[in-house]
């Protein structure tokens, strides 16, 4: 092929791309609004509490979808793969990287928990799990209520 004909393909993909990567960033922030808007709700945060509970939660957040998506994605690859011809070895090994993903998931949490009792009274702490809960299980009927159905 033609180099000439050659470039305008690879702009398109290159496009199509970038477009997709934008349209899922911006999925990505909306959803992380109407998140805000909910626990900021449910929470009814004081000014204060306000300005010390969302940087502490967005770094909290961000590093978890951080690890849940490059490291689970990582995990999802290997277990696509043809798991009749996964050897025993590499089969416990994965299944240790995933214990070890879900460990450092777990100790995160609790280090966030204790940062946020410096900022929230306890019985918020336990509403912020709570309104997680809530706008998970929310998103998640939304999400099956748009898919279509077959």
């Amino acid at each position: 092929m033609k180099t000439s004909k050659l470039i305008p393909i690879i702009i398109f993909l290159i496009s199509i791309h970038s477009f997709a990567q934008s349209h899922l960033e911006e999925k990505k922030e909306q959803i992380r609004a109407l998140k805000v808007g909910f626990i900021t709700n449910e929470l009814a945060l004081t000014t204060d509490e306000a300005t010390k509970f969302w940087p502490i939660f967005n770094a909290y957040d961000d590093k978890q979808f951080e690890i849940r998506h490059q490291k689970m994605k990582t995990f999802k690859q290997r277990m696509d793969a043809d798991l009749d011809k996964m050897s025993e070895k590499d089969a416990s090994a994965l299944l240790a990287q995933m214990e070890n993903t879900e460990d450092e998931l777990h100790q995160m949490r609790k280090k966030f928990i204790a940062n946020l009792k410096g900022v929230l009274p306890s019985v918020k702490i336990i509403k912020l799990k709570k309104a997680e809960d809530d706008f998970n299980r929310k998103l998640l009927q939304q999400y099956r209520n748009k898919r279509p159905r077959k």
